[in-house]
């Protein structure tokens, strides 16, 4: 399971980082369906883009840790998820996205719960590996 978490926040990492900077360079153009939302939504969608660079960035850090934070990891999932939930909200508020849209909501709602019930795994088995490592903390 410590190999799964470690496979899985790189993928998080390098997947977030890729998004956005891909966000960062095109803009409106990296949005279905926000090519003509305008100059206000291009900046904040590019800015926003930085973010989710700096949000990947979080999980390489977490990824390269011995073991892997526990703690960081549920961190970087809650936030995952409250991505997904503001696309629910954003659902009964204004109703169906591009189809896109529901399929990333459906990865932001299902993958935290993989990543919490993995979250201990690796610092739970560097603990069984070494005894005197446990009993020292």
């Amino acid at each position: 399971m410590a190999r799964a978490l470690r496979t899985l926040t790189q993928l998080m990492g390098w997947s977030s980082v890729v998004i956005g900077l891909y966000h960062v360079v095109l803009g409106n153009a990296a949005i279905p369906g926000a090519g003509s939302a305008g100059t206000t939504v291009d900046s904040w969608g590019r800015f926003m883009g930085a973010s989710f660079v700096g949000y990947g960035l979080a999980w390489l850090w977490a990824a390269r840790q011995r073991p892997i934070p526990a703690r960081a990891v549920r961190w970087l999932a809650g936030v995952f998820l409250l991505g997904g939930v503001g696309r629910l909200l954003s659902l009964a508020v204004h109703g169906w996205p591009h189809w896109f849209q529901i399929v990333l909501a459906v990865i932001e709602l299902s993958l935290p719960p993989v990543f919490f019930w993995l979250a201990g795994a690796e610092e739970r088995a560097s603990r069984r590996a070494s005894p005197r490592a446990a009993a020292s903390t």
